[in-house]
């Protein structure tokens, strides 16, 4: 991320323009890098620059004019924008509630963060559930190892933030936590990580996935991402993906699925069923057997899958209305998360969005790359009290100190291929424990109709009740009165326009309603 946006820089410097227009220049970049650029812009004197950032100090040395999009009681609706001279500092004296723009802990938005729930065999907060021991990884083709004798733990407790220049292996290293890629030394090295472990990665090209359903609602994309009680997106990544050749060894080896997994005697076990095998004759092979015969895919997918139904996935609802409901928890408000299409969303917006599809599955660790590109002010001082109120474990890569000294008190400092780790994260309530999780059950079919005054007595007829419209959301008496209404005469186009069913579009359960461009 970091050479990429060096290379936009360089080719913007190239062009020698009258007018240089830039848009969150400093993501990715390090210390040194947004040095050179403030000097560089700061020492310009025959170009007019229009930056948009929500990198305050970089913007306070850079700018002497501020443009304020703002609101004013006297404007009733709208927002206007506004000119004021002089530095960030200057504008906040002459507008005190943008103060937040200079305090993280100012903010009125809130984050809500869902509590991990119990990782099984960790009882304190300070149990490590992932280790590292004389790591050493090695781009495959490359002549030397990016990463050298690494030593890191993690637990519950962790707030750790991973720092260092573009370039010196962050990334690389988180990779390797969260399981995207193995030690270049395994039989010299120890990696662990707990195989319930439930881990949340946003990546600094998180938006590439949501981005995949622009013309799809917030709501939709995770209903779609969610609704089989686990991670659609992830299982179809590349990480996940089983390989032609992973899946020729299934078929040779007459591997049918894998039907559970426990802990015998300290070693992880996977009941196999095989084909044309009775369920009696189904038989236990330990992890190890199992990655030997080279199904390292298929147990991947398997252990995320059986960590998903212990967080509850397989009980809780995807419905518009719970969706919405954790949605609102990140300031995604319904006008966007469920009415609007991820096509409108703002940068930030889409940011929030990413977060709340990431926390769906209650994970016991959020590792966060960048997590303050496209966010502003305000939103990262929700982000900031939401990760310390939260009892899960945080990584996060970021070059803003402000930020990540919020949260964070334990660093990795990556650099020439070691990692050194300076202060601690101190113990924590312990929140990660068994809890039963309770939803609230939506009413639907005749008790609706029962509590807002429709008909229920409509046995028979062509078209069925409805208690709901298209997206999720209850009908109101009158909506529930026309629908019926409308239903007893077959009118179509009015039944669809109280159940708001968008042209084009076929509501599930109502298929007798057409898309509305036949009938």
């Amino acid at each position: 991320g970091g050479w990429q946006m060096k290379l936009r820089l360089a080719q913007a410097v190239l062009v020698d323009a009258d007018i240089l227009l830039l848009d969150e220049p400093t993501n990715h970049l390090d210390d040194g890098t947004v040095e050179w650029l403030t000097t560089y812009l700061s020492n310009l004197t025959e170009t007019t620059v229009i930056c948009v950032s929500h990198d305050t100090p970089f913007m306070e040395r850079m700018c002497t004019d501020v443009i304020h999009y703002e609101q004013r009681a006297v404007w009733g609706p709208h927002r206007r924008l506004v000119h004021y001279k002089g530095k960030m500092s200057a504008f906040v004296e002459k507008q005190p509630q943008a103060k937040h723009y200079f305090e993280l802990s100012t903010t009125d938005l809130k984050f809500t963060f869902p509590e991990p729930g119990r990782l099984e065999g960790i009882r304190t907060s300070t149990q490590k559930f992932l280790e590292m021991e004389n790591v050493d990884y090695r781009y495959p083709g490359a002549k030397e190892n990016s990463l050298n004798g690494v030593n890191l733990k993690m637990s519950l407790s962790s707030r750790v933030a991973c720092v260092g220049a573009n370039g010196a292996g962050k990334t690389t290293l988180i990779k390797m936590l969260v399981g995207e890629t193995q030690p270049s030394n395994p039989e010299g090295s120890k990696l662990f990580i707990h195989h319930n472990l439930r881990v949340a990665y946003v990546s600094q090209h998180a938006f590439f996935h949501v981005e995949q359903h622009l013309e799809e609602a917030p709501a939709a994309y995770i209903q779609w991402r969610f609704k089989d009680a686990y991670d659609k997106e992830k299982i179809n990544s590349e990480m996940y993906r089983i390989s032609p050749e992973e899946q020729t060894r299934i078929d040779d080896f007459g591997l049918e699925a894998i039907w559970s997994r426990r802990v015998r005697a300290g070693i992880l076990e996977y009941e196999v069923k095989k084909r044309n095998i009775k369920e009696r004759d189904n038989k236990y092979y330990s992890k190890n057997e199992l990655l030997s015969m080279g199904f390292d895919r298929l147990l991947k997918q398997t252990d995320e899958k059986i960590a998903a139904k212990e967080a509850g996935l397989d009980l809780r609802p995807v419905t518009v209305t719970e969706i919405q409901k954790h949605l609102d928890n990140f300031g995604l408000a319904q006008e966007f998360g469920t009415y609007g299409k991820i096509r409108g969303l703002s940068g930030g917006q889409k940011v929030k969005l990413v977060l709340a599809a990431a926390m769906w599955n209650c994970p016991h660790l959020l590792v966060l790359d960048e997590p303050t590109n496209y966010l502003d002010r305000e939103a990262l001082g929700a982000l900031s009290a939401a990760l310390n109120e939260w009892g899960g474990s945080v990584l996060m890569i970021s070059h803003s100190k402000e930020f990540y000294g919020s949260v964070c008190k334990e660093e990795w400092i990556v650099g020439d291929g070691k990692v050194i780790v300076t202060g601690t994260s101190k113990e924590r309530e312990m929140k990660a424990v068994a809890k039963k999780k309770k939803y609230d059950k939506e009413i639907e079919g005749e008790e609706l109709l029962d509590k807002v005054g429709g008909n229920v007595n409509a046995n028979g007829d062509k078209y069925k009740d409805a208690a709901t419209n298209f997206w999720g959301k209850a009908l109101s008496k009158k909506e529930a009165r026309a629908y019926e209404k409308a239903k007893k005469k077959g009118d179509v186009k009015r039944m669809r326009e109280q159940l708001q069913v968008p042209m084009g579009k076929v509501m599930p359960g109502f298929e007798e309603l057409g898309d509305g461009k036949t009938n």
